[in-house]
């Protein structure tokens, strides 16, 4: 499966074809454990065609429950007039929205202020960018072949975030340094198989992936996660350990150029062991930064001749167990003990 979406993300971004458009249910499974964050915040939308946006939506109709200052939306010129039926314009334009203003409640046309923008909407245009500065949080999903660039330009600008994206993402070096300084982390409801809204060209192999409703076609993808750096109480929650390591040293045997011990699962992580394990790189969605410690891999090299990693994964040929290579291993101390 990994393979399959890192192919499709590879078409996806050698031909301009990012539209994927999340379901309003994935949205509200995942910001109504983040309601505190938004209080006389500005939310800014910045990879979204706000006609047919479910973040848009989300947001204009719970601008008063979250006590929103603003929403911004910006929509990236569309290139491809039959993209989606309900596009009226190919201009790219962004949408302010500032509360109810006759009392309905509900976000009526009259209450959006629409503004044509010069540019293409690109989130990396000037004008997104200055929009971007305006925001407190941004929340979207932006363009997955684009995830690393996007990343860095949040936090070029220090903003706060939600956003999606894969599994895989974890493993880029870029993304991975962020989540061993604890500037990033993921969300609540990751994992699993999650189905987006795609324009009627969009191809993949395998058919399974593929449904019409509506008339409406859409794409699904596994392994689909919440990045974010806003608080969330599952990154408080300890991960419930109760296999032990002295008595059972068999079932965890060591790397060959790592000083480190090799977890299988993240359920077989043993209380007892003090020093370096490789977990699987799913222990990121249970990490609790107060109960363990994400060290390198370039650390615990005991084979000077292995290379440093820039990742600090343990990662490739060199990740080998009596020869055999592993999978992406996460190097982590328990600090409990």
């Amino acid at each position: 499966m990994a393979k399959s979406l890192n192919n499709n993300l590879k078409k996806a971004k050698a031909g301009k074809n990012d539209e994927f458009y999340t379901e309003l249910t994935d949205i509200e499974k995942e910001l109504r454990h983040y309601k505190n964050h938004f209080k006389g915040k500005t939310v800014f939308c910045n990879c979204d065609d706000p006609r047919i946006s479910n973040f848009f939506h989300y947001f204009s109709y719970n601008f008063e429950a979250l006590e929103l200052k603003k929403l911004i939306t910006t929509c990236y010129k569309n290139q491809d007039k039959d993209l989606f039926s309900k596009h009226d314009t190919e201009s790219a334009i962004y949408l302010e929205y500032t509360g109810d203003k006759n009392g309905d409640r509900i976000p009526n046309p009259e209450e959006i202020g629409i503004v044509k923008l010069k540019g293409d909407g690109d989130f990396r245009s000037q004008e997104s960018i200055e929009l971007l500065k305006e925001a407190d949080i941004v929340v979207t999903n932006p363009p997955f072949s684009l995830f690393r660039e996007y990343v860095a330009q949040l936090i070029e600008y220090d903003k706060k975030f939600l956003i999606i994206g894969n599994q895989n993402n974890l493993t880029y070096k870029e993304i991975f340094k962020l989540v061993k300084e604890n500037k990033i982390w993921t969300g609540v409801d990751n994992g699993g198989t999650k189905w987006f809204k795609v324009p009627d060209h969009y191809e993949i192999e395998t058919e399974t992936r593929i449904k019409t409703e509506n008339g409406q076609k859409y794409f699904s993808m596994g392994s689909v996660y919440w990045f974010t750096n806003l608080d969330n109480r599952k990154r408080h929650e300890d991960i419930i350990l109760y296999k032990t390591y002295y008595g059972n040293e068999t079932e965890y045997p060591t790397f060959d150029n790592y000083d480190a011990i090799n977890i299988n699962k993240v359920a077989d992580i043993p209380i007892d062991f003090k020093g370096v394990m490789g977990v699987p790189i799913t222990f990121i969605d249970k990490y609790n930064p107060e109960q363990f410690e994400i060290i390198s891999s370039n650390d615990v090299r005991v084979n000077e001749s292995v290379p440093i990693k820039e990742h600090g994964l343990i990662k490739d040929k060199e990740g080998a167990i009596n020869g055999k290579p592993t999978y992406v291993r996460v190097l982590i101390k328990n600090k409990r003990i």
